[in-house]
């Protein structure tokens, strides 16, 4: 039995997204980074000093991985682009696939620098998306015939990969090479969530191992045990918690993004903090995201 605790931490951001998502932190420069995906909007804040910067983008981008000082790699439904960090100029990288129908939705780089990236009808199509391995400039589809892919995030050594549909709320795991990335086995499921409140969404390993998972329309984030048992639930003040991503100068604090997207006024009244970005206040054993390897 999982225990659940109360909100203690704070509302990093008071933007309301309606589609946050896709969270990640540069500890080169303390700044975290998220998306308003229909918002088509980069968010940046600066942690030491909390000052916030937004970026409009010509596209809906949800994945953002550092390459180097210079360069961030964004995943949108157009496609992957180099972006400029001086003066956001963006660059055509790669294509994903040939469903302008699609969008991007969820990713995160591998310990092997390779990036997981994946796909999904723009209106949650049923199995219309994929989840993408991006090898430098090589794409290689990993698995298909997914509705909502979330949940990709990789052990601390990069042999076991997770990721869900949403949809489905089946938490998965697959054996990977740890020098690539790629699948070597067939996956499996971890924990079936079906019929439980909320579905599986955006999740990050921590340096134990140990998986928290934002638990879309159940206000929450739950941990996992690499064995799949769930051993807590961590409340957050929105419904629609969408995605984690460690920060800090030691990777020791957890931000959560979340989303007012498909609530009417009444909903958004009973749900006064959907779409901010939150600190949970719990310590937690992060790792910094690897830099993406051209």
């Amino acid at each position: 039995m999982s225990e659940t605790h109360s909100f203690t931490g704070r509302i990093l951001c008071g933007t309301a997204c309606e589609l946050g998502e896709g969270p990640t932190y540069d500890p080169a420069t303390d700044k975290a980074f998220w998306f308003d995906i229909t918002g088509r909007t980069l968010h940046e804040l600066h942690l030491a000093t909390m000052t916030k910067a937004t970026h409009a983008l010509p596209f809906l981008g949800s994945v953002l991985a550092v390459v180097d000082p210079e360069r961030q790699l964004i995943v949108s439904d157009q496609g992957l682009f180099l972006r400029r960090v001086a003066d956001g100029t963006l660059s055509p990288f790669a294509t994903l696939e040939d469903k302008p129908q699609n969008r991007s939705n969820d990713g995160r780089v591998h310990p092997s620098g390779a990036l997981w990236a994946s796909t999904m009808g723009r209106k949650a199509e049923k199995h219309a998306g994929a989840i993408y391995h991006i090898a430098g400039g090589t794409v290689t589809k990993l698995f298909s015939d997914i509705t909502i892919p979330n949940g990709i995030c990789f052990s601390p050594d990069g042999s076991i990969g997770y990721f869900t549909d949403t949809d489905v709320n089946h938490l998965m795991r697959v054996a990977l090479d740890p020098k690539t990335g790629l699948p070597i086995g067939t996956p499996e499921m971890l924990s079936d969530e079906t019929g439980t409140p909320g579905g599986v969404d955006g999740a990050v390993c921590d340096a134990d191992g140990l998986i928290w998972n934002a638990r879309w329309g159940a206000n929450a984030v739950d941990v996992y045990r690499p064995d799949g048992t769930k051993i807590a639930r961590h409340l957050v003040p929105a419904a629609q918690a969408s995605c984690p991503a460690f920060i800090g100068e030691k990777a020791d604090r957890l931000l959560v993004t979340s989303a007012w997207q498909g609530m009417d006024a009444a909903g958004h009244l009973a749900d006064p903090h959907a779409g901010q970005t939150f600190e949970l206040g719990v310590p937690v054993k992060g790792r910094f995201e690897p830099n993406f390897a051209l």
